[in-house]
């Protein structure tokens, strides 16, 4: 904070208070004090989505107390939130009224094809166990049950969520990766059948097979008949650590499922989906992958706080660790692809039996 000195009629910069201690490998008071408070700004963009100011603003300017109106809230209490987003540079503020900006527009307002509302509100939906961190750290157990497990609200936050959030790195992994000549994938937890279609859209002779439990199964459904892939894309109800997936797949795509499990079921379900493979089939990890040191990159460090308040045994992976899975299971050629998403995650790729060469997986790689 700034601390402004008066001398007459001239302010004057009290140095000491500007400058920002700090210590050699940490931050100072005031970026720790920053840290802290982050959560004021997650907590206004979740109260807008929930209370759907963005949708109710629309493509129009509005006034404050239009919007409380339209949204069914106090005049004073909205407005005070519009303010706060008009801060964030989510609103544009004039005399006039509230605006949404180019991207609010884009990515909350309910409708929109980059709509990622529901992430929004699966993540507010988290903040109640988030609180209770020390005491998770303290136990070693969860303080909330599963995302997947939720009510139907929850569960529809959770899975579009996934959706919308999933939807851009999807289409760009689909163009990239190299998928000719296979014919049949596997996407184990799939969940709303996400990556499943866009594989399907950038390969015109190739079905996929969701595997996922049967509660997903409406909003996958949903998903597919959007692009117009029901012939092309099936859904198959069960749960991937304990029934049976079937066979002949010559693709395996795991995308943020391991997280969810300890490293006994890790190995277990790495083992599944290989064995559900034709030799010389493909298998792609999809992960929020960490360093060996565990540190780094920092999303997945922290991702792994998500998994203790809300799984027994869930966490962030290393390289080292997914790679020994993998190779436990009969995988060779295991690499990194040269593939990083938005928040950090990374796509481990490997041939069932393969022991060659690294084979072209990526299609400009």
């Amino acid at each position: 904070m700034t601390v402004v000195l008066t001398r007459g009629r001239r302010p004057v910069k009290n140095r000491l208070a500007m400058k920002e201690l700090t210590h050699a490998g940490g931050p100072g008071p005031g970026e720790i004090l920053g840290i802290s408070g982050a959560y004021w700004k997650s907590l206004a963009l979740h109260a807008g989505v929930r209370l759907d100011l963005f949708t109710a603003i629309g493509d129009e300017r509005r006034s404050g107390a239009e919007i409380a109106r339209r949204v069914g809230g106090d005049e004073r209490g909205v407005t005070t939130l519009l303010d706060a987003l008009a801060a964030l540079r989510l609103l544009d503020k004039t005399p006039e009224g509230y605006a949404n900006t180019p991207a609010a527009r884009t990515y909350l307002v309910a409708g929109s094809p980059s709509y990622i509302g529901f992430m929004v509100r699966h993540h507010a939906n988290l903040v109640p166990s988030w609180s209770r961190l020390h005491e998770a750290a303290r136990s070693g157990g969860p303080v909330r049950s599963r995302s997947s497990h939720g009510d139907a609200n929850e569960l529809e936050d959770f899975l579009m969520g996934m959706h919308g959030n999933s939807l851009g790195v999807a289409k760009r992994a689909a163009r990239e990766i190299d998928l000719g000549g296979r014919s049949r994938l596997l996407d184990l937890g799939g969940g709303p059948g996400t990556w499943a279609v866009q594989f399907a859209l950038a390969n015109p002779g190739l079905r996929a097979t969701i595997f996922d439990l049967p509660t997903t199964r409406p909003f996958a459904e949903r998903v597919i008949g959007a692009a117009g892939l029901a012939d092309r894309v099936s859904f198959q109800d069960g749960d991937f650590t304990a029934d049976d997936i079937g066979c002949c797949f010559d693709v395996a795509w795991l995308s943020h499922i391991l997280h969810s499990e300890g490293p006994g079921t890790c190995h277990d379900v790495i083992g599944r989906a290989v064995r559900a493979l034709e030799p010389g089939g493909m298998i792609l990890v999809h992960e929020f992958i960490l360093d060996d040191d565990r540190t780094t990159p920092a999303f997945p460090a922290l991702f792994s706080l998500n998994m203790l308040t809300g799984t027994p045994e869930g966490r962030s992976y290393s390289l080292s660790e997914l790679s020994g899975m993998l190779a436990a299971a009969g995988v060779g050629d295991i690499h990194l692809l040269p593939f990083a998403g938005p928040t950090e995650s990374r796509i481990l790729a490997g041939i069932a039996g393969g022991r060659g060469e690294k084979r072209r997986i990526l299609r400009h790689g």
